[in-house]
């Protein structure tokens, strides 16, 4: 069952764009914001400006939350996959992201000519060595039924972890 619930939570992230990004600021301030994402792998890239309260904070401490929410249904609560890592900022031509962006790996963060506006950055998400599910791995009848019971756990193999 954990490969499986791996392979289901690596698929479900690999399938959106869309996650809310924690980050703390130097003062221990948290920060929720929604943003759309690219994946490569288990790495996200987020497209931000330097000057963004996500970059000032990275910049301050680079430990993030990630939480991507998988929609199953119209109605009801999404499923979820959580994890925390670490995030490191690249300038938008650093070698990283114009190679990714040229084998288009990078199309959700820089479609609308993200990856060219003066000021922007891009955030290196890497997770860390757990990824925490809800709702994910289970039949959808027993989700809706027993939400209470619906949290899983995976751990990452060590090669993939910051």
């Amino acid at each position: 069952m954990t490969d499986t619930l791996l392979d289901t939570a690596t698929r479900a992230v690999a399938k959106r764009s869309f996650c809310t990004l924690a980050t703390t600021s130097d003062a221990s301030r948290p920060h929720v914001a929604g943003v759309i994402y690219s994946a490569v792998g288990r790495t996200l890239y987020v497209s931000t400006f330097r000057e963004s309260r996500k970059a000032r904070n990275v910049a301050a401490n680079p430990r993030v939350a990630v939480t991507v929410p998988v929609r199953r249904l119209p109605v009801g609560p999404p499923a979820a996959v959580q994890f925390q890592g670490s995030a490191r900022i690249l300038d938008n031509d650093d070698p990283e992201i114009r190679d990714l962006a040229a084998a288009g790996r990078l199309k959700a963060i820089s479609a609308h000519g993200e990856l060219e506006l003066d000021g922007g950055c891009v955030l290196r998400i890497t997770p860390g060595r757990r990824l925490v599910t809800y709702g994910l791995g289970m039949p959808l009848l027993r989700f809706l039924r027993d939400p209470l019971n619906a949290a899983g756990a995976v751990d990452l193999p060590a090669d993939a972890a910051a």
